[in-house]
């Protein structure tokens, strides 16, 4: 049973050009339009805090932070010689970690997890301390209790130990390529592989076995895990579309982690989706969209949005052809958050 349409907050071409170059300290991406995105942002305002890298006014990128409705906005990092991407909580909340590159660098859609250096700091940006040298521990993603890190490199998957910084324990990567993430439960890793009959699938792996197994093989990227570890989030962009001059749209989907189902979370004809990163309690996911791909690092980022999974599958704007796939999906209220790229969010941080 469908529920009737909400009206729908969408992003629009203009949005984008008037949300500026980038968050400034104290910003609040206030909601506009009807009240279902009003009531959104008051449902989520309290619920813990979202840490995202966006470019600044002086073109480099910083790490921000800002409550789930985009207030109390503040910056983390103010390098002047560098730029910072893709930080991830630790599970705790405590502690982040995120790739510190040359400020000249341009931030890579596809290695972005193995440039610069890896950081780790606390919470609030302080007490930063910078793990190995330019291109070491790649694509690091932390164990459920912050002891370890997994990498992942051309070698294989490396189990490190934080505290000596020594390799523990690894693994044959086995097709596994980029942005691989390690389950809350600590049971599992999930990545982009090629090695499920496409060179875009995402691959689920056993953490104690190896064995893996695919989750999604339709040019799929972007991958995270669902609070319960059994699900998984990730981006796709499913074949015989006509618009965008042939190539289509990514859209924002989830599966169970054995692969067995998927589903549409949110897409929308005219924006890439990417990044989608659900919340602690598993009500919400974030994610970024832009005409461009993965999100647009490379030049200025794009607003990022909020949407309840209840009220998913979703499918926003007109998107006439993305409609007639998926006549039965309903819109449904999206917080537009600053501009900003891979959002991850704690509720474990009471304040700051």
């Amino acid at each position: 049973m469908f529920r009737p349409l909400i009206p729908l907050l969408v992003f629009s071409l203009e949005a984008l050009g008037t949300l500026g170059a980038g968050p400034r300290d104290g910003q609040c991406a206030e909601p506009t339009g009807d009240g279902a995105v009003a009531r959104l942002a008051e449902e989520v305002r309290g619920k813990g805090w979202i840490v995202f890298s966006a470019r600044t006014d002086r073109g480099d990128w910083d790490l921000f932070l800002c409550r789930p409705d985009g207030s109390r906005l503040r910056n983390l990092t103010r390098t002047a010689d560098f730029s910072e991407a893709w930080p991830q909580f630790s599970r705790d909340g405590k502690r982040i970690l995120y790739r510190r590159l040359r400020r000249d660098e341009k931030i890579d859609n596809n290695h972005y997890g193995a440039q610069g250096e890896l950081v780790i700091a606390k919470s609030d940006g302080s007490e930063a301390e910078i793990l190995g040298s330019s291109g070491e521990f790649p694509w690091a993603s932390w164990s459920p209790d912050g002891s370890q890190v997994a990498c992942l490199s051309i070698k294989g998957i490396s189990f490190v130990d934080l505290a000596t910084r020594k390799v523990v324990r690894t693994l044959p990567r086995k097709g596994f390529f980029q942005q691989q993430m390690w389950s809350p439960d600590g049971q599992w890793l999930c990545g982009v592989s090629n090695s499920f009959g496409t060179s875009w699938s995402i691959g689920r792996m056993d953490v104690a076995t190896g064995a893996t197994n695919a989750v999604s093989t339709v040019d799929c990227c972007t991958p995270d895990w669902f609070p319960d570890s059994r699900n998984l989030i990730f981006s796709s962009r499913p074949p015989g579309q006509t618009t965008n001059n042939g190539y289509g749209w990514t859209q924002l989907w989830a599966a169970d982690a054995e692969g067995k189902s998927r589903r549409l979370v949110y897409g929308e004809d005219g924006r890439h989706v990417y990044g989608g990163h659900v919340s602690p309690d598993g009500k919400y996911v974030l994610f970024t969209g832009n005409i461009e791909e993965n999100g647009d690092p490379g030049n200025a980022g794009a607003p990022m949005g909020l949407i309840r999974l209840a009220d998913t599958p979703m499918i926003g704007g007109p998107s006439t052809e993305l409609r007639k796939l998926h006549p039965r999906v309903k819109s449904g209220p999206v917080l537009v958050l600053p501009k900003g790229w891979e959002p991850c969010w704690t509720y474990e941080l009471a304040s700051q």
